[in-house]
């Protein structure tokens, strides 16, 4: 499969791709048409932004310094979360831990006392059923306030890594990075963040759905010299080796929703068609999704629009580039073949 949706990339060591365009509309109104959709709505949603701190002295750092040189100055300091892609569970991955509880509704729960999940919009099992007696605001057309206590625990590591500019004797300039594994917290004593949140739901009395409540954070860290000085933050051994005093700040996004399943009427160009790739051995392949069945599809309607004369056989503007044409030598019963499904 190409990496660049069918073209060939100029720069044949390119290490980064562009994705390919799955909708195209090439301006012509009249191919946009109106389509029913099953999706869920958001009716209600707050976001925060948090942050955490993290403080370490005599930190030490990977490679050593070669011999005969010495820290000019700290070009630049990065840092990235901790994960390990063969192992979710791997304690060292930088982990949110988010337990959030609510008072003015409740989450619904089974014969066992567990809080009933179904599925939300990224495929897992993620979103909470909500209720609660919202009778006193849907007479005022109006929602129901919902109040939240969030508690997020952090756990894990972040690496951090530190571009130098070193100098030999002969005042010779060259770039060297240093780096570490720093733990932030453990599960035993997980960093806790805290915050509060109001949250508006509509009714749980006159709806077929229950309204739904999801959350979802996202994780990033900044690092700095604990006085912004590398002569006093880091100390050089004299067999090369660093260690350095950092402040490590973990920056949460988390937003919290309240969700209900709709049907909406959108405007579309049709469907979304992905370019394939070509195979040497297969002439046909089979079709991954129905087509749209439409009144005008059908036998009977698109039938009775087509209809035979001396001169031509045409058919109604409904349907002109779905039929086939009618049969032209006047036999049989005058009508339409079945038009063929739209490729």
């Amino acid at each position: 499969m190409s990496c660049f949706g069918g073209r060939v990339s100029q720069d044949l060591y390119q290490n980064c791709c562009n994705a390919n365009v799955l909708c195209e509309f090439n301006g012509d109104l009249s191919n946009v048409v109106s389509e029913p959709v099953f999706v869920q709505k958001v009716y209600d949603a707050v976001l925060f932004n948090l942050q955490g701190m993290k403080t370490v002295q005599n930190q030490s750092f990977t490679p050593r310094i070669p011999q005969g040189h010495r820290v000019k100055r700290v070009i630049d300091i990065r840092c990235r979360r901790s994960f390990n892609p063969n192992n979710v569970e791997d304690p060292a991955n930088l982990k949110l831990d988010v337990d959030t509880s609510i008072s003015g509704a409740t989450f619904l729960r089974n014969g066992a006392g567990e809080e009933i999940t179904v599925v939300g919009a990224d495929g897992n099992f993620s979103e909470k059923l909500l209720f609660a007696d919202t009778s006193d605001c849907d007479d005022k057309c109006m929602g129901t306030p919902v109040f939240g206590t969030q508690n997020i625990s952090i756990t894990g590591n972040v690496i951090i890594e530190i571009d130098l500019l070193l100098c030999d004797s002969c005042n010779n300039e060259s770039v060297f990075t240093i780096c570490t594994d720093v733990n932030i917290a453990t599960r035993e004593h997980p960093l806790v963040l805290t915050n509060f949140f109001e949250i508006c739901m509509p009714s749980a009395i006159d709806t077929a759905f229950l309204p739904r409540f999801t959350e979802f954070c996202n994780s990033a860290c900044e690092a700095r010299l604990a006085t912004n000085n590398h002569g006093r933050d880091l100390c050089i051994g004299t067999d090369g080796s660093v260690s350095g005093n950092l402040i490590i700040a973990i920056c949460v996004t988390c937003e919290k929703k309240i969700v209900v399943p709709v049907q909406l009427c959108v405007l579309s160009t049709g469907f979304a068609q992905a370019a394939v790739q070509q195979n040497a051995i297969c002439t046909t392949f089979p079709t991954l999704f129905p087509n749209q069945i439409k009144p005008c599809d059908t036998v009977e309607n698109c039938g009775e629009s087509c209809h035979e004369s001396e001169e031509s056989c045409e058919c109604d503007d409904r349907c002109s580039e779905r039929c086939e044409p009618c049969d032209p030598c006047g036999e049989g019963s005058g009508r339409g073949r079945r038009p063929q499904p739209r490729r």
